[in-house]
């Protein structure tokens, strides 16, 4: 087999940006430079001529996505200096046709990306017959989002045409490993370098894998081994950006710093410090849950307090959110437990026993129902609908990756502004 391609797919708005980083990801081993949509976008096919001026020996591949006007979208990325031009594999044979005429006519090469495409072993093989030269398994980042992998689609088309068959779609250095096993002669990677801090070293360790796919492929968490893994690397703050800033409760503090919870919810409906219902939801939690108690806004008296913590810690709940009060504060802190609160107050209530155990309730703003994940750190609580958990962890891990690229940038002497293009992107 001959040498595996690395392409960096540079899936940005800004050309600047674009630049530097594709210049990084060469220097860590990238063969193709690909101009993505979003840039294609954003910078039109300038930023197809600023990429091939500044790497004049390297392939680059223009994303166009085409859907329809193949002659003329063909023509503008080849004229701007691509060699390889994208085309969707579920636009119509007449586009595919022209696409490929085109390409013969300018001297480019057309790959076909087979997003979407609900069969894809039959459309490659359309493909193959309409000329196409290179086949791309891609699965886009919302479908990622979901658990929809690129190394699965990928092994579905193995075997079934003879071109070079391109993968991309949420890799990194096992799963890259894992497409060149299964037959991958391309191999697409975006934010896992685009967005490092380190582009160079990341490009690198894929080259790696490439050069060597030996790499043990990672054993497959449970859904939800990996949604709190991946919370436990993400923010609060993350979550919300991903939720569209949604989510998040109003008026806790974290009563012990440096301290995370992460978890699905039990959820607990009392009245002014009534602790019977909160004490005894401890007991139905899981190691690993979260406790949130509404306790009626009430923040006069405590339905919690060191006891309570010291039984929740022992059953291994991870974390206590409470709309009311807390008390014995200082023996919660000394315990270093995740407890968030909006008061503190001496006053404890009584064990009357009013109330429910995991039934939907409303707490500091937010509707939660049993199941729904939490993630609570010195930043706040977010609450995470149950049904979308898995997609939302992912997106605040990529929320997570480019904040660490922006950062690395600033780290270099930039601004935040400079670096988003404020100025360029503010709501006309």
């Amino acid at each position: 087999m001959t040498r595996p391609t690395l392409q960096v797919a540079l899936d940005i708005l800004e050309l600047h940006r674009a630049a530097l980083i594709a210049r990084e990801a060469v220097a860590g081993g990238a063969d193709w430079i690909e101009v993505g949509t979003p840039l294609i976008k954003s910078e039109g096919m300038a930023a197809v001529r600023e990429l091939r001026s500044a790497f004049p020996h390297q392939v680059i591949v223009a994303d166009m996505k085409i859907a329809d006007t193949g002659t003329l979208e063909v023509e503008m990325a080849a004229k701007a200096g691509a060699n390889i031009v994208c085309v969707l594999a579920d636009a119509d044979d007449s586009v595919i046709a022209e696409c490929v005429r085109a390409a013969r006519l300018y001297g480019v090469k057309i790959m076909a990306d087979l997003i979407h495409v609900a069969d894809p072993v039959g459309r490659a093989k359309d493909l193959e017959v309409l000329g196409v030269d290179i086949v791309n398994a891609h699965v886009g980042i919302d479908q990622q989002m979901l658990g929809k992998s690129s190394v699965d689609l990928l092994r579905t088309l193995a075997g079934s045409v003879s071109l070079p068959l391109a993968v991309a779609g949420g890799l990194d250095a096992a799963t890259a490993a894992e497409c060149v096993r299964a037959g991958a002669e391309i191999v697409i990677v975006g934010g896992w370098i685009v967005k490092s801090g380190d582009v160079e070293g990341s490009a690198r360790t894929i080259r790696a894998a490439l050069d060597d796919p030996s790499l043990a492929p990672a054993k497959r968490a449970s859904p939800d081994e990996e949604i709190r893994a991946i919370l436990m690397q993400v923010s609060a703050p993350n979550v919300t950006d991903a939720m569209h800033r949604k989510g998040a409760m109003n008026g806790l503090v974290p009563l012990t710093r440096g301290v995370k919870a992460v978890g699905p919810a039990v959820t607990v409906q009392t009245f002014a410090g009534d602790w019977a219902k909160p004490v005894e939801a401890i007991d139905l939690c899981r190691p690993g849950d979260v406790l949130v108690i509404n306790n009626d806004g009430r923040t006069h008296v405590a339905p919690w307090g060191e006891l309570a913590t010291h039984s929740a810690q022992n059953r291994g709940v991870t974390g206590v959110i409470i709309d009311g009060a807390v008390r014995d504060v200082d023996d919660i802190r000394a315990m270093q437990y995740p407890l968030f609160a909006r008061a503190c107050v001496p006053n404890a209530g009584e064990a009357k026993g009013f109330g429910e155990i995991n039934a939907e309730i409303a707490c500091c703003g937010q509707q939660v129902r049993p199941g729904d994940w939490i993630i609570a750190d010195e930043s706040g609580a977010v609450v995470i609908p149950k049904e979308r958990a898995y997609e939302i962890a992912r997106r605040a891990l990529e929320v997570k990756k480019m904040e660490e690229r922006v950062r690395a940038e600033i780290a270099r002497g930039s601004t935040l502004a400079q670096v988003q293009e404020l100025y360029k992107w503010e709501k006309k």
